[in-house]
């Protein structure tokens, strides 16, 4: 028997090889659920931010304000589905008229369901949800958060910049907690020609929720919410 069979016995390599192909069924099968499921929620705004942050902290209060806001101006809200921000999020837009959307990951830890969801989708795979807060989303509010934040900003910012998604507001809330890393990006990023000058453009730092309401309508308000063909076209190949 040679080396290679000895660490992956045929069997075992078959059994695999299996999973895998039918795993392809379930990718399929979350993005075409959650597609169906989200194409009458638009215009709508996804709002990121810590799951670890407690409801009597100022973030989330503030962020329950932003999400009422948004929702009152009918914009559907969506966030991850979970507690901290995600719910604080969930819950503005929830008392508010517009739907509230929560996309929920399957997770081994930190994320249960919060309560305040008129739509629930739920995901097993990281990458199919990521792909439905960009592609059904007008705007991004970025709150203070962790990885899983930096993750969704550094996307959402790298879908813009390369044309791979139309552009949209990505709105960053809280100078204190962002300033350092504008700062960086602009110090050492833009300094080394890391990227271009027009991408400090990208990103907008606002803290008062009606301001960011008033940019998301600003930038909108000479071509409306509505994809143009060029712009369906693009959204396909996400």
């Amino acid at each position: 028997m040679s080396e290679q069979s000895k660490i992956h016995p045929p069997q075992v390599s078959e059994i695999w090889n299996a999973k895998e192909a039918w795993r392809m069924f379930g990718i399929m099968s979350e993005f075409a659920a959650a597609t169906n499921r989200l194409m009458e929620i638009q215009p709508a705004v996804s709002i990121f931010g810590s799951a670890r942050t407690p409801s009597s902290h100022p973030y989330y209060k503030k962020t329950e304000e932003i999400a009422r806001l948004l929702s009152d101006a009918g914009f559907s809200v969506i966030s991850g589905g979970g507690p901290g921000i995600m719910e604080a999020a969930n819950k503005g837009a929830f008392y508010g008229k517009s739907p509230s959307v929560g996309l929920n990951i399957q997770l081994p830890h930190e994320q249960h369901n919060n309560a305040y969801q008129n739509v629930s989708q739920s995901f097993r795979y990281f990458f199919v949800r990521k792909v439905m807060f960009v592609k059904f989303a007008s705007a991004y509010v970025v709150m203070p958060g962790g990885l899983g934040t930096m993750d969704e900003l550094m996307e959402a910012l790298t879908l813009v910049q390369t044309g791979k998604t139309r552009r949209i507001p990505i709105v960053l809330v809280g100078k204190a907690f962002w300033g350092g890393l504008l700062d960086w990006i602009r110090q050492t990023l833009l300094a080394e020609g890391m990227i271009s000058p027009e991408d400090m453009n990208l990103i907008q730092l606002i803290d008062e929720p009606q301001e960011i309401v008033n940019a998301i309508f600003k930038h909108y308000e000479t071509r409306g919410f509505e994809l143009s063909e060029a712009e369906r076209e693009m959204q396909l190949h996400l």
